[in-house]
């Protein structure tokens, strides 16, 4: 426990001032759109209603969907620029995120200005056109100012609002203390997950009374007040800023992890080979299997570790299942003509999909194939991972052996294995090289029919580093270097219930295991 919470604590310089900064941003860009959007409301039911509808539409979006739908479109955006301009931006990481908590923080911000400006005395109103005040003086020296103490009552509530959707930021490649809690719950280290939950709590009372001592001292008309809490909190950004930023340095690699163990362990495992090579990395974990591609494919990772099934089904939507050498040379060529992404190799090892069930189960009901699950599937409950349902492997699977499952039901893969054993489900999509199948006894379920295709773990390097020596000699001791039973007891070491290992600590054991230089 103590090693897990120093772990914990070594991170907090670098995932804290990362959440600040993106959280203030966010808050101070949704304060930039929020304000004129309210004075241009204020007196307009034409302009007042389509906007609040605008804002309220935006909160009804899940905030991880709008997370990740910002990138595609910035990506899309960045080509654009790169065509007509000469140059691109990043669409992974701060960019998405910083818009959609932008988007999310106005709705408060501008619904209390409003409200408090639509309900002021009208008498104290009459009496500012009285004394003929203009538009512009009736704005800046009534309407605003007594406004002010609820208007901040909005940003005290956008700020939290923020501060905790900003923990999602992790899945599209932003660092945050979002990266304590999916990493945490992937690897069901709970120190780490209660630890970003309990910084990210820390963090928003803070600052709601900071912003609470600018409202009373504005409400009070104290300016000393309000000044205190403004200097704290812009003091607080300056520290976060001020914190050195493991960030792409000029020659640095980035690394890619998609959002589980094994992902996390290979890319410490490349992580490690770089910098022993002298050289700076930055890893970004915790990626989707699409996003992670496309980022790679923009040179927005320069490597990261996929599987040729994957590859083979969601990035060539090919329906076929080759051989295995036939499929990594197509993949290889087609890669490479087409996106430009360079297949270096394979580790040598498979993490297949494959239908796995509790011993005493798959006995009881005579199930040791795919083919004599089917008799039994419509009175049994099937679990797999976020991705699994949404993809060819799952459609073929199902018309070729005719599964009719009486339930389906979608987990973190970690949560996935502990409801196979707590029987919540009766079957579920593992992964073959995931070290709980031996630990937990599971039976793995046979493939007559041959529908799953090869998932051999394959090293991708991205269009800019196709011919990077650095980048290939640090490598290439990895290529058929893996074997499946190694991999299995690197997984299990992150995975096991009891005395974990970091994903760092675990490729540590994995290099040597393989003998690495």
């Amino acid at each position: 426990m103590n090693s897990r919470l120093h772990s914990a604590l070594r991170m907090l310089p670098q995932y804290l001032s990362q959440h600040v900064l993106l959280s203030a941003a966010a808050l101070a860009l949704g304060i930039a759109v929020s304000l004129p959007l309210l004075i241009a409301a204020r007196h307009s039911a034409r302009v007042r209603w389509p906007v609040l509808a605008a804002a309220s539409l935006i909160q009804t979006v899940p905030s991880i969907a709008l997370l990740a739908l910002f990138y595609p479109l910035l990506l899309g955006l960045s080509a654009l620029t790169q065509r007509l301009f000469g140059w691109r931006f990043a669409a992974l990481g701060f960019l998405p995120s910083l818009l959609a908590l932008t988007l999310y923080s106005i709705l408060p911000i501008l619904r209390n200005g409003i409200t408090a400006i639509l309900n002021l005395d009208p008498a104290i109103m009459q009496a500012a056109r009285g004394v003929g005040m203009t538009s512009r003086q009736r704005l800046l020296r009534v309407e605003l100012p007594l406004a002010a103490p609820m208007l901040m009552a909005g940003v005290r509530t956008s700020a939290v609002w923020v501060i905790g959707t900003a923990t999602l930021a992790t899945p599209v490649g932003q660092t945050s203390l979002g990266n304590y809690i999916f990493t945490g719950l992937q690897m069901e280290d709970w120190i780490w997950v209660v630890f970003g939950c309990g910084v990210a709590v820390a963090l928003a009372l803070v600052t709601d009374q900071l912003l609470a001592l600018i409202e009373l001292g504005l409400a009070r008309r104290r300016p000393v007040l309000a000044w205190l809490g403004v200097c704290v909190l812009l003091a607080g950004v300056a520290t976060a800023a001020a914190v050195p930023l493991r960030a792409v340095q000029r020659g640095g690699y980035v690394v890619g992890a998609k959002n589980f163990s094994e992902q996390y362990i290979l890319a410490s495992l490349i992580a490690q080979r770089i910098r022993a090579a002298g050289h700076p990395v930055t890893e970004r974990t915790g990626l989707g299997s699409s996003l992670a591609f496309q980022a790679l494919a923009a040179n927005e990772l320069d490597v990261y570790v996929d599987y040729s099934g994957t590859l083979w089904n969601d990035v060539l939507h090919r329906n076929s299942t080759p051989s295995r050498a036939v499929m990594l040379r197509e993949l290889t060529r087609t890669l490479r003509e087409r996106y430009g992404v360079t297949l270096l190799g394979a580790l040598g090892y498979e993490n297949a999909y494959v239908l796995a069930m509790r011993p005493g189960e798959a006995k009881a009901l005579g199930v040791r194939t795919i083919a004599d699950l089917a008799r039994v599937a419509p009175r049994l409950r099937l679990g797999a991972d976020l991705e699994f349902f949404a993809r060819p492997t799952w459609r073929d699977l199902r018309h070729r052996y005719g599964l009719h499952f009486r339930t389906l039901r979608q987990f973190e893969p970690t949560f996935m294995y502990s409801a196979l054993m707590s029987r919540e489900v009766d079957v579920i999509a593992a992964f073959s090289s995931d070290g709980r199948i031996a630990a937990d006894h599971l039976v793995v379920l046979k493939d007559p029919l041959h529908v799953i295709p090869p998932y051999d773990a394959v090293i991708l390097l991205a269009p800019r580093r196709a011919q990077d020596p650095v980048l290939r000699a640090a490598l290439a001791p990895l290529i058929g270097a893996i074997p499946v039973g190694l991999m299995r007891r690197a997984n299990y070491l992150v995975d096991r219930p009891h005395a974990k290992r970091s994903a760092r600590q675990a490729a540590q054991w994995l290099a040597r295991a393989i003998h690495l230089p």
